[in-house]
């Protein structure tokens, strides 16, 4: 099963568990609503930024967003809110800082780009459950190496050659694990509660 405008005995994602829809009008309406959302969440928490002098990659709050936008959302869904939020700030200060502009200008724009492919793989894997046990673990794992893929190679055009490494990932592991470790502590819990509150109503288990 797949997320998106679908209606389910169980939902596949945390949104649809959050937020039910059940005639297709209010689950368009919903969904749209959501993906605009989260990415207003996502321009939010990119304002989270933290320069490093030696590098033109801040570390900002973002990838934390990307992990819950394609978790909560499922992959379409997921992938459709950082694609809005990829052409949104294009004008609007939506990137770290309040930055904005066309991403392949910016030194950490592949990152931005690597956004979209990161929510639609962790959105997937959640659709299958993966964020309800353990297994979020490696779900985010593997969305940041998707995401690190564009990000790097942008990087190597502004920043002297063999230093890409150095400059576009070592310096944000330690911060990625922490971002991927409070995700992990909230998604099945989220999913715990939402389980239990409507095991004692019946609606589904």
């Amino acid at each position: 099963m797949t997320s998106g405008s679908f209606l389910h005995t169980q939902p596949d994602a945390l949104a649809d568990a959050v937020f039910p829809a059940s005639a297709r009008n209010s689950r368009l309406i919903r969904d749209i609503a959501l993906i605009i959302g989260f990415t207003l969440l996502t321009a939010l928490i990119a304002q989270i930024k933290i320069p490093l002098g030696f590098t033109p990659v801040p570390i900002t709050g973002q990838t934390l967003a990307v992990m819950l936008t394609g978790a909560a959302l499922g992959s379409r869904r997921g992938a459709a809110a950082m694609t809005l939020y990829l052409v949104a700030g294009a004008w609007l200060p939506f990137f770290a800082g309040g930055s904005s502009g066309y991403v392949w200008g910016l030194a950490s724009g592949g990152y931005v780009i690597g956004f979209i492919p990161a929510a639609y793989l962790v959105g997937f894997l959640a659709e299958r459950g993966w964020d309800r046990r353990v297994w979020i673990i490696l779900a985010m794992l593997l969305g940041n190496i998707v995401l690190y893929i564009p990000g790097l190679i942008q990087l190597s055009f502004f920043v002297p050659e063999g230093r890409v490494l150095e400059l576009g990932l070592y310096p944000f592991i330690l911060g990625d694990l922490i971002k991927i470790y409070i995700v992990a502590l909230a998604l099945p819990s989220a999913w715990w509660l939402i389980r239990w509150n409507r095991s004692r109503s019946g609606t589904w288990k």
